[in-house]
């Protein structure tokens, strides 16, 4: 009787010290909570060239909103019967991804001709799971080159592609590229005609290498189609005359280019005070001879 009340008494203290340990793992568990990821996704496509999506992954830690590096981004095609992994991307040191569309064509839009991108992290120890939609419709811009009454004018046109019509009612921006921030022409809201059509005058005196310049017609962060943008190369600029001095003998250039009035100068200046101090030693010494 005894040795049965001292294994009751042995399975008491284990059953005791295994609760303990589970409660404590519990407890840890529900006090390290994961982070929440927020993913952020642009589609951009810039006519006969690429698509691609601008992602961006962030997350609030301690009331801050912080990126989130490193994390595998896995993204599929989804349509109304299926989804399809086209393929995966991680972000870099400033939480940030561009994952390139290499062809349009091998996705699958839904019935209404709206392709779905879905982004998605599956988490990790420090992050909970997370996932992004982005829906657009493939939309086109094309654009030329004209001249009227000595004026250069730029022509172009917006058309959703999937069904071959013009879109009304829009609005694009014309902008001239720089290496800063783009230089935009004509007025600020440029709104498509019932042919999907704008005709803006192109500001003559704008500098260009060579007298070209790179012009966008842009169609930024549309609802339905993203951003959609077309580059023109036009002759209309004036050409950039080459001001450098950098091979003449000026006074801010290197000191194997400095001007010769400032060496003729300099050397006959360091001279004579040489010349001053060597005749007054001469004279010292014959004046302590004699």
């Amino acid at each position: 009787m005894k040795n049965c009340k001292n294994k009751y008494f042995v399975l008491l203290v284990i059953f005791s010290i295994f609760s303990m340990f589970t409660g404590i793992q519990t407890l840890n568990a529900q006090t390290t909570e994961k982070n929440k990821v927020r993913i952020k996704a642009d589609y951009v496509k810039i006519m006969d060239s690429i698509s691609y999506l601008d992602i961006a992954a962030t997350s609030r830690i301690e009331k801050q909103n912080t990126t989130v590096s490193n994390i595998a981004l896995t993204i599929h095609n989804e349509t109304e019967e299926e989804e399809i992994e086209i393929g995966s991307t991680i972000t870099n040191s400033k939480g940030k991804s561009r994952f390139i569309i290499k062809d349009l064509n091998t996705l699958k839009p839904d019935s209404t001709f709206t392709y779905t991108i879905n982004i998605s992290f599956k988490g990790n120890d420090a992050f909970k799971k997370a996932s992004r939609s982005v829906s657009f419709k493939n939309a086109g811009i094309s654009a030329t080159i004209s001249e009227k009454d000595s004026t250069n004018y730029i022509s172009a046109s917006l058309s959703d592609l999937s069904t071959n019509s013009p879109v009304e009612g829009e609005s694009l921006t014309v902008q001239v590229q720089r290496l800063i921030n783009p230089l935009k022409i004509g007025e600020e809201f440029n709104s498509t005609d019932e042919n999907g059509t704008i005709l803006v005058p192109i500001e003559s005196g704008i500098p260009g290498i060579g007298g070209n310049l790179n012009i966008e017609v842009v169609l930024e962060d549309h609802d339905d189609y993203g951003t959609v943008k077309k580059i023109v190369r036009a002759p209309v600029g004036v050409p950039i005359v080459e001001e450098s001095t950098y091979d003449q003998r000026t006074m801010w250039s290197p000191r194997n280019k400095t001007p010769w009035f400032i060496l003729i100068f300099t050397n006959l200046l360091i001279f004579s005070v040489w010349g001053i101090i060597v005749y007054l030693v001469v004279n010292l010494f014959k004046i302590n001879k004699s």
